[in-house]
């Protein structure tokens, strides 16, 4: 048998094709920091948790509070289903996974919200984003805002789809409380993240989700998420025997382990979580939620339009005449408006009058005729004793259709909204009907009420 011996040349040039072909080849990708976290939904307590409080890459993860903010404009009155939004030329651009959405396409924003929900579509989100914001950067700052008025302590939010960001963080503590939140706070719009398949207007979009559904019992939801920085995440909700869990994974090597690895982690939960347990809902993040900045103090920089002096008593023949907060607001109007309130308080306003009573009421002055008149002292609205809280009944599209309804509202609700201060507030999406003035329990108290008379009402707190 002959043997071939390789030259000095052609063993040089083997080698050099070697080195070549491995510097061609790239290194094997680090893989994302694996964390995760199960909580009993019903309690909010935790089961599980390993690496919870790692900021991570959330991808996809984040149009879970883009969806939030979303249900929380339409529920403020801020934008309806039915809103057809024009798609801008940076929504039309978002990389996939997308909906295919063209620049100058107008589509209504509910199908937006069935794409970004079901398909996970970056188009879509940032579509929605620009629709409630204005734009995607004042949308994200609003995002940020909402985590933090939720406890999401170390989450920031950089867009609206979750493509990796310089910043764009979060935990899986952070989404897990996300995923709670969502559940409680907008059960009419929960059952989205369930549904195999949507009509998304311009096609029948696909779940994200689809295969975890099948695969595992009691699982409606929530949220899939990939990218290279991030791996595979998925926060998962699932109801079994009256018990709900909800569990975060981070950083998962593929599509199939990761869903293996979550349902191991709902099984987990499920085995510790009590039978019987009492369901203590979060509370909704307590903010301006319209993301509008009002400042941070309630002050009324306008003139008293009240005098301090007590007013004399009318005699037998006045007129009662009905004052008001501002000369927008037509006369019929206010009757109509008080007639109505009247209504839907009492059947019957009997025509009580005060007695006449045989006295002189002197006023007693501050100063006599012989002295310089003082300077006049306009004070402002106090904001101690905790009465720096305030309620927002709507959005209105001019300033009379919102006096008109703050007014109507004052007469019916006159019990809790005794002291407050009606003010109409100018924005560039129209004008906010809102009550300022008020305790937090007695803002509560007022939104607890209107609402429970299908009258739309959120508080507004001391600081945006």
């Amino acid at each position: 048998m002959k043997t071939r011996r390789i030259g000095p040349a052609l063993l040089g040039a083997l080698l050099s094709t070697f080195i070549l072909v491995v510097a061609l080849v790239p290194p094997p990708a680090q893989a994302a920091p694996y964390a995760a976290m199960v909580i009993d939904a019903r309690s909010g307590e935790v089961l599980h948790s390993h690496n919870a409080d790692t900021r991570l890459h959330p991808a996809s993860l984040t149009k879970m509070m883009t969806l939030y903010i979303v249900f929380e404009a339409i529920k403020n009155g801020e934008i309806t289903l039915d809103t057809v939004v024009t798609i801008s030329r940076n929504a039309a651009a978002e990389p996939p996974s997308k909906l295919g959405l063209r620049t100058g396409q107008k589509i209504k924003l509910r199908y937006l919200i069935r794409a970004a929900s079901v398909r996970s579509a970056n188009d879509a989100a940032t579509a929605l984003g620009e629709a409630i914001a204005g734009s995607e950067a004042a949308f994200a700052r609003r995002m940020t805002r909402t985590a933090k008025a939720m406890g999401m302590t170390r989450t920031t939010f950089k867009n609206a789809h979750g493509l990796t960001a310089s910043g764009h963080l979060s935990t899986a503590r952070d989404m897990t409380l996300l995923g709670r939140q969502l559940f409680f706070d907008f059960p009419q719009y929960y059952n989205l993240f369930s549904r195999r398949s949507t009509d998304a207007g311009m096609k029948t979009v696909y779940n994200t989700n689809r295969r975890f559904l099948a695969a595992y019992k009691g699982a409606d939801g929530i949220k899939t998420g990939f990218t290279n920085a991030a791996g595979f995440n998925l926060v998962a909700s699932a109801e079994r025997g009256g018990k709900r869990v909800i569990a975060t994974v981070f950083g998962g090597r593929s599509t199939v382990s990761r869903n293996a690895k979550v349902a191991e982690l709902l099984d987990l939960g499920f085995s510790r979580s009590p039978a019987r347990v009492a369901v203590r809902k979060p509370e909704p993040p307590r903010y301006d939620g319209s993301g509008q900045d009002r400042g941070k103090s309630l002050r009324v920089a306008t003139a008293v339009t009240r005098s301090l002096r007590p007013v004399p008593r009318p005699r037998a023949d006045d007129t009662p005449t009905l004052e008001v907060a501002s000369a927008d607001v037509i006369e019929d109007d206010i009757r109509q408006a008080l007639s109505e309130a009247q209504t839907e308080n009492q059947t019957e306003v009997p025509d009580v009058r005060p007695v006449v009573r045989d006295i002189e009421v002197t006023v007693a002055s501050t100063q006599s005729p012989e002295t310089e008149p003082e300077p006049e002292v306009v004070t402002r609205l106090s904001t101690s004793g905790g009465r720096q809280w305030g309620i927002n009944i709507g959005r209105y599209p001019n300033r009379y259709a919102a006096e008109k309804v703050l007014l109507k509202t004052a007469l019916a609700e006159m019990t809790t909204l005794e002291g407050s201060l009606r003010k109409v507030v100018k924005s560039s999406r129209g004008y906010d009907a809102n009550f300022h003035g008020l305790t937090r329990e007695s803002a509560d108290l007022a939104c607890r009420r209107l609402q429970a008379r299908q009258i739309a009402c959120f508080m507004i707190g001391p600081s945006s």
